[in-house]
């Protein structure tokens, strides 16, 4: 009976390895040629007789109505030619960002081969964390000065925005912005509807970035995924014993799903949680909706939130 069980097993880890095996070969076969643009090197690296050039080159930079002398000056500005040279430090080298790219973009046409082929544009922004990395069809604009590692002297941002201002982000908050033009919010503002929907811009990720671990799919630190993982149960049943699930109360999103340094019980675990631990359990929901139902992604992307949860047969593991 053992050496049955143990076969079973075996037979059941090669399968899985195999089927994912077939999908990233599929995915390795796919031609994707990504043109990266340094915006950043091209506007500061030019004197100021060279504007005009630089804005008939990159028009969408230069906002129509902003005078010639913001531009001028940012780019002899100290501290903003100082932010430069950090960036030129850690990214002078636009290569491993590249590799990157095609490796995501390989991994998107898979699963949406209507997609296009973007050109990427590297830029120094206004380090505005919301719009670290923006997917806009056929342009990605990726922000280089936020991702210079979590411990630089230029970020004076609390620790649990800043932790997520690593290189290994980049790739995560692409897909994030770029799950915002497959997956449909709705009207419906319920906790569940939350859950869900961020839920599914992290199922993307595992399909987009299967190389990387669920920490910085979440942009948590490993000991926040473990804390999760440790009190499933206990956040589920929180969830159901104050009837929270389909209650459209606005204080829950930023309790529970919106970036925070940690989730809001109103109890002595509050210290110990991370933020959006919600948005983390939108994200288990739709993991078992997709191993206990066969459809098309593009169907479970576009699928309510209460009828996915109903069949998703959703069980903490712990």
């Amino acid at each position: 009976m053992k050496v049955y069980l143990y076969s079973l097993l075996f037979c059941c880890l090669f399968w899985s390895c195999d089927k994912k095996t077939a999908v990233e070969k599929a995915v390795e076969e796919i031609p994707v040629d990504i043109k990266v643009e340094r915006f950043d090197q091209a506007f500061f690296e030019s004197k100021p007789n060279e504007l005009q050039s630089i804005k008939k080159r990159y028009p969408i930079f230069f906002p129509v109505g902003v005078p010639d002398s913001v531009w001028t000056n940012k780019i002899q500005n100290p501290l903003w030619r100082e932010l430069y040279g950090e960036v030129q430090k850690k990214y002078r080298d636009i290569e491993p960002v590249h590799s990157e790219l095609v490796t995501l973009f390989k991994h998107i046409k898979h699963y949406f081969p209507k997609t296009k082929t973007p050109k990427a544009v590297t830029v120094i922004a206004e380090m505005d964390y919301n719009t670290k990395a923006i997917y806009a069809d056929s342009l990605v604009i990726l922000s280089l000065e936020l991702y210079l590692g979590k411990a630089h002297r230029f970020y004076e941002f609390p620790k649990y925005i800043k932790q997520n201002f690593e290189p290994r982000q980049m790739m995560p908050d692409l897909v994030s912005s770029f799950a915002t033009t497959k997956i449909n919010f709705g009207k419906d503002k319920t906790l569940l509807s939350q859950m869900v929907y961020y839920g599914k811009q992290l199922y993307l990720k595992d399909l987009l970035l299967p190389a990387y671990s669920d920490a910085e799919k979440m942009g948590y630190s490993p000991k926040e995924i473990s804390w999760c993982e440790e009190n499933e149960t206990y956040i589920w049943r929180y969830f159901l014993e104050n009837e929270m699930l389909y209650s459209d109360e606005s204080k829950l999103t930023s309790r529970f799903i919106a970036p925070a340094p940690f989730s809001k019980f109103y109890l002595e675990i509050d210290n110990e949680s991370p933020g959006q631990v919600g948005a983390w359990i939108g994200w288990q929901i739709v993991r078992s909706f997709a191993e206990n139902n066969d459809v098309p992604l593009a169907k479970l992307l576009d699928m309510n939130a209460k009828e996915l949860f109903e069949k998703s047969k959703y069980k903490p593991k712990k």
